[in-house]
């Protein structure tokens, strides 16, 4: 049965109640439509049907594709696995490489971040929703870095941010442009890459 919502903005939902159920749903259903066919073929109408609810709420409420796909990464973003602190630069960045890998491996995850990122390279919107679902998870897994820095583990003017973004950035190079296989295996090699060459310096700020 399809229902109507009260006019709201994008991310500003209750926590609890049929508003928040109907976020959930309409999420699923873009994520799902991503997955499958990519962002051209994102429409509201066929959102609202497989999610169940009504075509005005989703069109009154995120008005564009761009806006649900805004929301999307704002809901994925806040839905993320923590922060794993390991007590080793090494440690924590293997755990780092380690989830990106598990996600962009999955089949359904995989393909949603590809088309998500083909959205990105042509739709503004797109990718700044993109740069904001990124700048939330870099800045989860920086303080890892400034406690190896801490510890005399990589020197003090190690920029935190160019670490992570470093760090996972093989793993995408992999699923966006081979077919070998997205492994543990890796996701390892580009922890371990990482964490030498952060020891050697390679990422002090620029003065």
């Amino acid at each position: 049965m399809e229902f109507e919502e009260p006019e709201t903005e994008p991310g500003t939902t209750r926590p609890g109640g049929r508003t928040a159920r109907v976020r959930a749903a309409v999420l699923e259903a873009a994520g799902d439509v991503l997955a499958e066919h990519g962002f051209a073929q994102l429409d509201l109408t066929d959102v609202a049907r497989r999610a169940g609810v009504g075509k005005t709420t989703v069109y009154r409420r995120w008005g564009t594709a761009t806006g649900l796909v805004t929301d999307l990464l704002l809901d994925m973003a806040q839905q993320s696995v923590p922060r794993t602190e390991t007590g080793s630069l090494l440690g924590d960045l293997t755990a780092n490489a380690r989830l990106v890998q598990r996600t962009l491996a999955d089949p359904r995850q995989g393909a949603l971040f590809k088309a998500v990122i083909a959205a990105a390279t042509c739709d503004p919107k797109a990718a700044e929703a993109l740069h904001g679902f990124y700048t939330v998870r870099v800045e989860e897994w920086a303080p890892c870095v400034r406690q190896a820095a801490a510890r005399g583990e990589v020197p003090e003017d190690t920029d935190p941010h160019e670490v992570i973004r470093a760090n996972s950035a093989p793993l995408y190079y992999r699923l966006l442009t081979t077919a070998l296989p997205l492994d543990e295996a890796a996701a390892d090699r580009a922890a371990t890459a990482t964490a030498a060459a952060a020891r050697a310096g390679a990422f002090g700020r620029e003065a």
